[in-house]
């Protein structure tokens, strides 16, 4: 049995539980655990992130679990741990209060409140101790207890400082329709964002953004001309030729920490299943390519197979972790493929640029690890040219070696996945699922979107007629 449980453990949500045997004295959010601030006189350490987040896993192992750390923070807060997907607007509010104080923000995300809730304090991941400009937590915590000691009323005219500018950037008025002017702008911002080489928008880490390319094929939908075509579909193929799609069990992952797509964070979203679900439909409807198809498809049958519930409702994510390392589920070495495959073994790592060495490298150190992740790099047509096989006989040799190594890999480990059920997500799915049925003539989408839809209305409504937001275990 752990040494440790605390408040945490009668909750639902996974990521909640995960640090249910903390040493740390976390209470769920709620009036009870802000009157307890108020009442030891106590600023609140809150600490937000979700389940399947690398850096918080790190965060955890190093200082959570660490009982000096612990002490620390009991001694000098009041600890609230919250799931930011479970509660976005908690979420929202104090991740602007971090993107105010840093001009940056991610997670996890650690914000110091006074017992009231105003925050004076943001950041992401803290390491235990100082690391160059980085501040540790062994040393950050004591300094907050003498101020919050010798100087209150400075930090309670920051707080209130920060919830002033937090208030008046919430003001929300009714605008007006975009003109084509302000679409030329926008549009003239991304075209000077677009990586012409690679795809996508912005430096790298890069993310998929389905709603930049959505938006630009809808432009083209409304006979929008230049080169938003090519901008869309260079970014589609790029983006699906790389390691941050899953070359064996469909979908994508969450983002590319290089510049060409290749080397990924590899935890699986399903709000990102559903977007770019939707997007490649969309893809292949304006391009008519059947690689698009190929794509859509296989998230499709990635989510009807690790992502679906027997209920009908769709999970939320799966882990970038196994057995403690990043990415494990997904890498291969070459020895692992020349025993599964050891007729074809050399031309499976010319297609997926396999090496000796392996070509995966760690994020934070850049060193080669010995593994591999699949990418071809390249359209299956051009690898099929270079390396002189018929480009049918290529793709049917792909499409068995998926099978044995997808069955192998379904042995290993697997990511943690959160299995609670959101309102939100689900129906992004349900309406990429129904729209992707529409499109291709499939009754199996259609049948995936109608049994979550059914589970919504039938489970996730209250007497009032008002959507639950999260559903877990009943």
């Amino acid at each position: 049995m752990p040494a440790f449980e605390n408040a945490l453990i009668r909750e639902k949500s996974p990521y909640l539980l995960q640090h249910a045997h903390n040493p740390v004295n976390w209470l769920p959010w709620g009036k009870e655990a802000l009157e307890k601030a108020v009442r030891e006189d106590k600023p609140v350490f809150l600490s937000i992130g979700y389940a399947t987040c690398h850096w918080c896993h790190v965060m955890e192992k190093e200082s959570f679990e660490d009982e000096n750390v612990a002490s620390l923070i009991n001694d000098t807060f009041v600890p609230i741990k919250v799931d930011r997907e479970e509660r976005p607007d908690l979420d929202g509010v104090y991740m602007a209060a971090c993107q105010l104080m840093n001009k940056s923000g991610g997670w996890p995300l650690n914000v110091f409140l006074t017992p009231e809730g105003k925050p004076f304090f943001a950041g992401t991941y803290m390491p235990k101790h100082s690391r160059g400009q980085m501040p540790g937590l062994m040393e950050m915590i004591p300094r907050v207890k003498f101020l919050w000691k010798t100087q209150r009323d400075s930090i309670t005219a920051s707080a209130e400082s920060i919830l002033s500018s937090l208030q008046n950037g919430a003001v929300m008025t009714v605008g007006e329709l975009p003109s084509q002017g302000t679409i030329e702008k926008v549009l003239n911002h991304f075209d000077s964002n677009y990586d012409r080489s690679w795809g996508g928008f912005y430096e790298a880490p890069k993310f998929p953004m389905p709603g930049i390319l959505l938006f630009l094929l809808g432009l083209l939908e409304r006979g929008q001309e230049g080169h938003i075509l090519e901008m869309t579909v260079n970014t589609l193929e790029k983006m699906s030729l790389g390691g941050m799609m899953d070359h064996l069990g469909g979908g994508f992952h969450r983002y590319s920490t290089d510049r060409k797509w290749i080397l990924p964070h590899f935890e699986k979203m399903l709000y990102d299943q559903a977007q770019l679900l939707l997007l490649y439909t969309k893809g292949w409807e304006v391009a008519q390519r059947e690689d698009f198809l190929d794509v859509a498809k296989g998230i499709i049958e990635y989510v009807r197979r690790d992502m679906t519930s027997p209920e009908g409702p769709f999970f939320t994510a799966e882990d970038a972790d196994s057995e403690g390392e990043e990415g494990k589920f997904y890498l291969w070495s070459l020895e692992e493929i020349r025993d599964l495959l050891p007729h074809d073994w050399q031309l499976f790592s010319a297609v997926f640029n396999l090496r000796e060495d392996g070509n995966f490298m760690e994020e934070a150190s850049g060193k080669r690890t010995g593994t591999n992740i699949l990418y071809p790099g390249k359209p299956l047509s051009l690898i099929a040219e270079e390396l002189n096989v018929p480009c049918d006989r290529l793709k049917t040799m792909i499409e068995e070696w998926r099978k044995i190594l997808l069955a192998q890999r379904d042995g290993r480990v697997r990511p943690l996945r959160d299995d609670k059920i959101l309102t939100d997500w689900n129906g992004l799915m349900i309406a990429s699922l129904a729209y992707a049925g529409r499109v291709l003539d499939e009754a199996e989408p259609v049948a995936m979107a109608s049994g979550a839809a059914d589970f919504i209305l039938e489970k996730m409504i209250d007497h009032e007629g008002r959507l639950y937001h999260r559903y877990r275990e009943g």
